[in-house]
């Protein structure tokens, strides 16, 4: 029973240095005293007798803990209670003498702990000493069994190795001579024990157990001497003397023996008294019969936590060169945070799908006294670390909906068994899992259909064969006879989970962490959930593993929804957009909760990439400075590689190049948002093939400034036809130049070149007006609309009378296109002046007759009542007929040109995708 929070405080344990094992005595409780007369007897401990005297009293000390006041027992040979801190130093942290002294320092100044232990690695690797203790030695062992004579190199770098970080450490006396005495001792004997196996060419597990573990050793001696140097009351413990383990039936792990073990601790504080600082190897322990052994994998850290409750230590802190825990892996996850608590369950089920935790066996011993777990970072004592504990204000600490952090098992695969035999058939998931038991497969996850057809169950892709061959000749008769169909393996999957204590009860937790992914384009394979809800989890292809960590973290961890962009022409509405992004960053993260980075920039030869944003206030310099060739394969690979989930490409220029990469860039994740009009307007079968990839996979494709520019032309006419209204009749003023032109035409002296002119010297039109007055911007227009009505027209289907005059088209150049304009003023004069005398004006239009299947650009007349009569400048005005607005139609007017009012129209289409993405409206 434990002396911290015991769970029935009427009985308490002994731990008598006599007795092998914990027994229950009554006990009489009186202010915090209790007093009880233990008789000598004699316990076996190995494969020898040890007698063991104790007569007298057993000193019981109250402690507060969570529940109140409980009695830590102490037998006479080890002083336990919350006074000990145990801490766990890896092999980063002693990779060098001069680490070694910076934790000997700590222990000496900076931890203030009555009583501490710290449990030691074997050295590690630095540029220094790149030397990996624990690795050569498993090499050495290696060659030797290959009968590789190089092992002796290998054991002579080792003792140098340590050599030169005792004589750094202690400089020379008999300190240092005592330590080299030891190790030269320790290597003649390795060396004999190596030649043995070379002879042999083998090496049995007890013998590598047995040698592995002597960097432990050799660090825990050499530490101890230097705390001893400083005056610390410092004793040096070899793990082996005390911890007393058992192989798991898996020979993966191993179960502790707590009762021999608190025994021989007893043993040991009798035989070395009870130091104030006890510096413990790590990783190697012996079975009950004597024999060395090691604790497997994480064995430093489970030393760590088997010491803390052996003491009954009040804490328990494993340093290492990480911050902590973290909420996803910060390699993969750029904007993970470290966690400040975990309950052990988080802590079990996260280092269970993949993350750095804890091994969940670790965790145990801790658990079994409630001695809390901290992970922190000796090179940054300044962070707090991660607190590992039974419980905590899972909602203040939590993230989003009760999600403490996610986590990977990549590289595994699907098992799938399929039949209508399966159905109602008792032992059939036990014949499964059964083979795979024989077969020495593990199994990771499981998922069932409640109708019992199937059983799918997730293994490692290195079983994936074993698996299945296992599985059909267990089932050879079933197969055979029809009742089992199919049993297959989908290869290439990898396991993703949400974890966190708060996730209980919570509504809505599965709803979002599945939608972030479907929205992320992410398939999921298979998904499965324990009762406990503590955990959801999934099955998704390996190819979209990072996309699918990075987005569930996204959608429960930033306030603010990271969208990362390529702008594709940085020309005038491209620079405009920039403008307008840096002006607005803040209050988009503000109150539209959205993160807009730009990851890349484009002109028609150069680019720049970014992996965390462009810095706005220095994009000209940066594109000066650092663009290289344009490559826009390498830029789509930049943004669907990129540490932010969603990407968008915003195509802000009007050529052909960019829309022909559009169904290529959809493929690998990536959204797309233009005012380019090249892509809708283009080839049928490509905008088909386009729009079939949006339905099907979720990636956005949005258009609004193709038509109107930021008016909302396309969100409405999708809106109607999207709500059952059946579109009669599109009619509109498409084009800014052509509105002006026309709305100033007539209104003054001015003869119609002299308005060209003047329009063109004002910038309304395009460096040469003819493309303006060709119709054929009107016509792409007229184009977009009518597919939006479920037209399947063509460009060239689209009938345009041109305004300008046929002698003129195909002049040189613009220049001489103005100048020989005059001679056909007189034409143009004639048409204002029919129109004037009807009481009409001119309008240059773009019909979509959906009725007749039919689209058309034309100069037209209309009463000078007509709303489209009404206009000034460069407006755009639209009229929707539909079977709902029939009698009025419905009548959108705007500015509807201009770099402004354009790249306003791309910034509604990003916050649309963001709130498509799951952004807070």
């Amino acid at each position: 029973m434990s002396s911290r929070g015991a769970a029935k405080p009427a009985r308490s344990a002994v731990h008598s240095a006599g007795s092998a094992c914990n027994r229950p005595v009554s006990m009489s409780i009186g202010r915090g005293i209790a007093r009880s007369e233990l008789q000598q007897r004699k316990v076996e401990i190995g494969s020898g007798l040890l007698a063991m005297r104790r007569a007298g009293t057993v000193r019981v000390r109250a402690v507060a803990a969570r529940s109140g006041a409980v009695p830590v027992v102490n037998a006479t040979g080890c002083d336990r209670g919350p006074q000990w801190k145990v801490h766990k130093f890896g092999g980063t942290c002693v990779a060098t003498a001069d680490r070694i002294e910076d934790i000997v320092q700590f222990l000496h100044t900076e931890d203030t702990a009555e009583k501490k232990l710290a449990v030691v690695s074997a050295m590690g690797s630095h540029p220094t000493s790149p030397t990996k203790v624990t690795d050569l030695l498993l090499n050495m062992i290696a060659k030797a069994s290959k009968k590789d004579p190089s092992f002796d190199e290998d054991l002579d770098a080792l003792k140098e190795k340590h050599e030169k970080a005792g004589t750094a450490l202690l400089g020379k006396g008999a300190d240092l001579d005592a330590f080299l005495g030891e190790l030269d001792a320790d290597m003649d004997n390795l060396r004999a024990m190596l030649k043995t196996f070379s002879i042999t060419g083998m090496c049995v597990d007890a013998y590598e157990d047995y040698i592995v573990g002597h960097g432990e050793l050799w660090c825990a001696r050499l530490t101890t001497a230097r705390c001893r140097q400083l005056g610390m009351n410092a004793g040096f413990m070899d793990a082996r003397e005390v911890i007393v383990v058992s192989p798991t039936s898996d020979g993966q792990s191993v179960d502790i023996h707590y009762d021999a073990s608190d025994a021989k601790l007893d043993a040991w504080c009798d035989q070395h008294g009870t130091p104030d600082v006890i510096i413990c190897t790590g990783f190697i322990a012996r079975t009950p019969e004597g024999m060395v052994t090691t604790l497997k994998r994480n064995g430093s850290d489970y030393s760590a936590t088997i010491m803390g409750a052996l003491f009954r230590s009040g804490g328990i802190t494993i340093w290492s060169d990480v911050d902590g825990i973290y909420s996803a892996d910060p390699r993969v996850v750029k904007d993970a945070v470290c966690l400040e608590k975990l309950t052990y369950n988080e802590a079990w089920e996260l280092s269970y799908f993949g993350a750095q935790v804890l091994h969940p066996k670790t965790t145990i011993p801790a658990m079994k006294f409630n001695i809390p777990v901290s992970s922190r970072n000796f090179f940054n004592r300044a962070a707090p670390g991660s607190v590992i504990c039974r419980d905590y204000d899972a909602d203040a600490l939590s993230g989003e909906f009760g999600v403490k952090g996610l986590a990977t098992i990549p590289n595994v695969a699907l098992i799938n068994v399929e039949g209508a035999g399966m159905i109602g058939v008792p032992g059939t998931a036990a014949s499964i899992f059964g083979a795979m038991r024989d077969a020495n497969v593990n199994t990771i996850m499981i998922s069932q259909a409640s109708s019992e057809h199937s059983v799918s169950f997730a293994v490692k892709q290195s079983d994936s064969s074993k698996a299945v061959a296992a599985l059909r000749r267990r089932f050879a008769e079933a197969i055979r006879s029809g009742g089992i169909q199919n049993i297959e393996a989908v290869d290439d999957c990898c396991i993703l989970s949400a974890v966190g204590h708060g996730m209980a009860n919570q509504r809505g937790v599965a709803a979002m962490f599945f939608s972030a992914l479907a929205k992320a384009n992410v398939n999921m394979v298979a998904i499965a959930q324990g009762s406990s809800e503590y955990n959801i989890t999934c099955l998704v292809r390996q190819q979209d593993a990072t996309r699918a960590l990075r987005v569930a973290h996204s959608r429960f961890y930033q306030k603010s929804l990271p969208i990362g962009i390529a702008l594709v022409g940085s020309g005038l509405i491209g620079s405009t957009f920039l403008s307008q992004l840096k002006d607005q960053w803040r209050k988009l993260c503000d109150e539209y909760h959205v993160d807009f980075r730009i990851l890349a920039i484009t002109t028609s030869t150069k680019m720049i990439l970014s992996d965390d944003g462009v810095d706005l206030d220095n994009w000209r310099a940066n594109m000066e400075a650092n663009a290289v060739d344009l490559d826009t394969d390498a830029m789509a690979d930049h943004l669907a590689n990129s540490s932010i989930p969603n990407t968008v490409v915003l195509d802000c220029t009007a050529s052909d190049d960019p829309p022909a990469e559009y169904l290529n860039w959809m493929k690998k994740g990536i959204h797309i948002i233009t005012p380019n009009k090249k892509l809708n307007s283009g080839d049928l079968t490509r905008y088909k093939d386009v729009k079939k990839q949006q339905r099907s996979s979720l990636t956005h494709f949005f258009y609004e400034g193709t038509v109107g520019a930021g008016l909302p032309v396309i969100f409405t006419l999708q809106h109607i036809v999207s709500s059952g209204d059946k579109v009669k009749r599109i009619e509109g003023i498409f084009s800014g130049t052509l509105s002006y032109i026309f709305n100033t035409f007539g209104s003054d002296d001015r003869t119609f070149s002299e308005v060209v002119i003047a329009a063109k010297e004002a910038g309304y039109t395009e460096p040469d007006p003819r493309d303006d007055l060709a119709g054929m911007d009107v016509a792409r227009k007229v184009t977009i609309l009518a597919r939006e009505c479920g037209m399947d027209l063509e460009l060239d289907q689209v009938s345009v009378k041109s305004l300008v005059p046929e002698p003129l088209q195909g002049v040189d150049s613009a220049d001489e296109y103005l100048r020989r304009l005059p001679e056909f003023d007189a034409e143009m004069q004639s048409l204002l002046e029919d129109a004037e005398k009807a009481g009409e004006c001119l309008r240059f239009v773009g019909v979509v007759d959906p009725i007749n299947r039919k689209g058309s650009v034309e100069l037209r007349r209309y009463p000078k009542d007509h709303p489209f009569a009404s206009l000034s400048g460069s407006d755009n005005i639209l009229s929707f007929e539909t079977e709902r607005y029939n009698m009025q139609p419905l009548i959108i007017r705007g500015p509807g040109a201009g770099a402004e009012v354009t790249a306003a129209g791309c910034f509604s289409d990003l916050l649309k995708l963001a709130s498509y993405l799951g952004a807070p409206s």
